[in-house]
Order: C-alpha cells, then structure tokens, then sequence
C-alpha cells in the first residue's frame, strides 16, 4: 500500500499494513530545512511545490501539507497588514474586527485575489500533481473558532464568549465560510481529498467544554460537512488538553482528531475507537526536540502499543514541531511506524 493508502484507510476507520504516521503543518521545520524562508516562498509558487516534494522525500510523512505557517494571510486577506519574523511563521499585526457590524465590512471574495494564497493553492496543485498518487497532499488553515479570534484578537475573544456570545457566533460562522472560500477551488478541481486544520484557540487549556460545544463544535461541523459533501475527508488538530471533551469530537463530523500531548490517549480510544479516527500524541517538546533518539523510539512504540494497534490511529507528535527538532529524530520517529507491521 502506498502512504496515501495507508492514512484514508485509518480516516475510514480502518486497519492498514503499517501503522500510518505523519508530523503535523511541519512547516516552520521544512522550509528551514530547505533552506529558505516564509517571505521567500510566498512570493514564489514553484518553488514552494518544490519544497513540499523535496521534503516529502526526506521525511517520508504520510500527509503533506501546504500553506503550513501561512495560516494567518487567510484573516490578513480580507484588509488585515502581514508582518514576516526572522524565525517562526508571519503574524497578523493587528484585528480587523472590534465590533458586530465590523463582520458586514469584510470581503470574502478577496481571499481570491490574496497572492500569497494562491501560491499555496498552486503548489498544493503542482505537489499534486507530482506526488499525489503516494502521498496525501492537503492544504491547511486555522479552524473556525481560530481564525475567527484572528480577526478579533485573542483576548477578545475569550471575553466575548462571556460578553457577547451573539457576536461570537457570528465571527465563527463567517470564519468558516471563509474557509469554504480558501478550500472550494482546490476541492472543485479535485486537487484534495483531505482538509486540514488547526483550531488552537479552542483548546482544552483555553476555553471550557461548554464554551466549545457552543462555539467551536457546530461550526466544525458545518465545515466538515460541505467538505464531506465534495468528497473530502478533515483532519482536525486542537491543542491542550482535551480529554473533557473527547466524547464531543465524532459529533465534529472530522476524519480524524490530531490530539495534544496533554490528552489521556487511553481515554481517546475509549471514546473514539470506532467512531473517529484519533492521532497523537508524542510530546513535540519534551521528546521530538529535546528527546534522544532512543527516547523517540520508546515513545513511539509505546504510544502504539497502547492505542495504535486496532486501527483507526496515525502516529502523529502532540502539535507542530519546533523547527529545530533534529531531523534524525524525525527520522527515528517515521522508522517506528513504518516497521511496525499489523
């Protein structure tokens, strides 16, 4: 089976012949890796389809994922001013939303005519293109109830789920049509069959299961939704620890949830084995970064002994790697997966 073969298998719920791994975005690590930079790439569709393919090839992950780091151009589009960092991925420089009538101002057709994400449309086609018979090409995007905190500030946010829930709503139910907006051409054109996103700001550390269950769940589900109905699976990734929640995820309509180290993995199989895909859960920090080699083994092996061996799970580091991680780890940590055989 081909890597592409092996992660639906397990989105479907299914067991392949290998356990199915990938890092997840990894974007800050393999554009350094490359050797080159996030303003660099923007600007520059082929050469970001060659990053993808290039290293696709030395780390060997299940999913590739374009457009990773580039999350915030999709809020930025819409009027907002970009500011790119010597490390780490470009920053919103400031909200574009302070208040509910501020939502109507907004233009969601100008996400079509944003250039730094037609790039990562057009290397996600030319990836596709390339390496998409081996290898799940996807592109990913905050999730709604992030990328509407994008658009409104943080610290807003998280008061407006007490203050203005009404408002609230509102911007998660426009952020997520902003994202049918980034993903319907590359969906139309059959260029993905997997969606990802990130929601970090409906994390388990940030906001409490009631606040998730009424501003976060619906709007994934409304998501996942359409994208099911153009054939493509979602892959959802939301940091902290979410075992409070875990029993609310398969009502998110995603393939698979991408889980932080923080979460009770046996807990997840419990609760999800047979109802959704789950990954995770190897700590990016304390093992992927600071970890030896041998540590990343240990991890790994015990993370599908304990959860991974009925199917349905992909082998994946609690979040985004540091890009510092060193790549032998990276390797140690596909190897796992790879040699391990159902």
């Amino acid at each position: 089976m081909t890597p592409k073969q092996i992660i639906l298998k397990a989105f479907e719920g299914g067991k392949a012949d290998r356990v199915p791994a990938t890092l997840f975005g990894a974007g800050m690590w393999s554009i350094k890796g490359y050797g080159s930079t996030f303003k660099a790439l923007s600007e520059d569709k082929t050469k970001m389809a060659d990053m993808l393919v290039a290293m696709s090839g030395k780390l060997l992950c299940d999913v590739v994922y374009s457009g990773s780091g580039y999350n915030n151009f999709h809020a930025a589009a819409m009027g907002g001013q970009m500011k790119f960092r010597e490390i780490g991925a470009p920053d919103l420089e400031a909200p574009l939303v302070a208040a509910e009538e501020d939502i109507q101002k907004l233009d969601i057709g100008r996400i079509d005519s944003n250039p730094v994400i037609e790039t990562t449309r057009e290397a996600a086609r030319i990836a596709n293109a390339k390496i998409g018979n081996d290898y799940v090409i996807t592109l990913t995007a905050w999730g709604p109830f992030t990328l509407a905190a994008r658009l409104v500030g943080e610290e807003a946010m998280m008061k407006a789920t007490f203050k203005k829930p009404v408002f609230v709503e509102k911007l998660v139910d426009f952020a997520t049509q902003v994202l049918m907006r980034v993903y319907e051409p590359l969906l139309n054109d059959g260029t993905l069959k997997v969606v990802s996103l990130a929601d970090p700001t409906a994390s388990g550390d940030l906001i409490s299961k009631k606040q998730f269950e009424r501003f976060a769940l619906p709007y994934l589900k409304k998501f996942t939704d359409w994208a099911k109905g153009k054939g493509a699976h979602t892959l959802v990734h939301i940091c902290g620890n979410t075992t409070d929640r875990l029993d609310l995820f398969p009502l998110t309509g995603a393939s698979c949830i991408s889980l932080d180290h923080k979460t009770d993995m046996l807990k997840a199989k419990e609760l999800l084995h047979g109802k959704m895909c789950f990954g995770g859960n190897v700590d990016p920090v304390k093992i992927m970064l600071n970890g030896s080699v041998a540590e990343v083994e240990t991890a790994c092996k015990e993370t599908i002994r304990t959860v991974g061996t009925d199917g349905g799970f992909v082998l994946m580091p609690g979040c985004d790697i540091p890009p510092t991680v060193p790549y032998e780890n990276i390797q140690k940590f596909m190897q796992v997966a790879r040699e391990w055989k159902f």
